[in-house]
Order: C-alpha cells, then structure tokens, then sequence
C-alpha cells in the first residue's frame, strides 16, 4: 500500500442523538492537526460507518459517543470493521463519557476513549503513534 500525505480519520455520530457538536469539534481540531476528515453526521448505523471507513481508507474511526449505553454500536463496529479485514483501522471514541464507564467501552474494541473534555492535541498524538505502530506512518 501506499503511503498517503495525511493520516484519513473519519468521524462518526453513531445511534440515534440528535446532536453533533462534539463531533464537528473533534473533526474540526483534527483537521487543524493536519488530519484528513471525513465525517459522517448525525445518526449513523454501524454498518454505514464501517462501509464509508472502508471506501474512504481510513486509518482510524472516532466515534462521538454520549455515554456507555453505546457500547453495543461500538462493539458492532469493531467486528463490522474486522469482517471488512479493516483491522488496522484504529477504533477510537470520545464524548459524555465517565471515567467509571471507560472500561465497557475499551471492552467493546475501542483502543482508546476520551472524556469531552480531553484536548484534540492529546487525540492527535495517540493516532500519530497508534499508526505508527502499524507501519502507516
């Protein structure tokens, strides 16, 4: 595979909340961190995040999550993208979430999850290692 400019990150809103500003932030501060961006809007099902992760090529998928109850869409992408052979695509997830609940979500395949108050420099890093661990970049 080639080596692209930018590390492709897409950003998703999976369920059914009816808001997208933590999402468009994250997008937003990635893209400021040299990222490529793709976002997805508001109520996405698994399946329609693992497809435009896959015809995209992504290299990571960040889930803009309210709470742990979502821990079953993540789950769900995280096997989607394992039954696509997408297993270098990094699983990330940030949102309303409590340091209580970050457990069930890392459980359920996401390699990291972040409070909504966590910085969009301390996401960044951990994808510029995280792919850089798989030969990406």
């Amino acid at each position: 595979m080639e080596r692209k400019l930018k590390m492709r990150v897409l950003i998703a809103k999976p369920g059914l909340g009816g808001h997208d500003r933590h999402a468009k932030k994250i997008a937003q501060g990635l893209k400021e961190q040299g990222f490529e961006v793709v976002f997805t809007g508001l109520r996405q099902t698994p399946s329609q995040i693992v497809d435009a992760a896959v015809v995209h090529e992504v290299d990571a998928v960040g889930l803009s999550l309210l709470d742990e109850s979502q821990r079953d869409l993540a789950a769900q992408v995280c096997a989607l993208l394992k039954s696509q052979g997408a297993m270098d695509v990094v699983l990330f997830g940030s949102g309303s979430i409590q340091e209580e609940d970050a457990p069930a979500l890392l459980g359920a395949g996401l390699e990291a999850v972040y409070p909504a108050e966590a910085s969009i420099e301390e996401m960044a890093d951990f994808l510029r290692r995280r792919c850089a661990m798989t030969g990406t970049y």
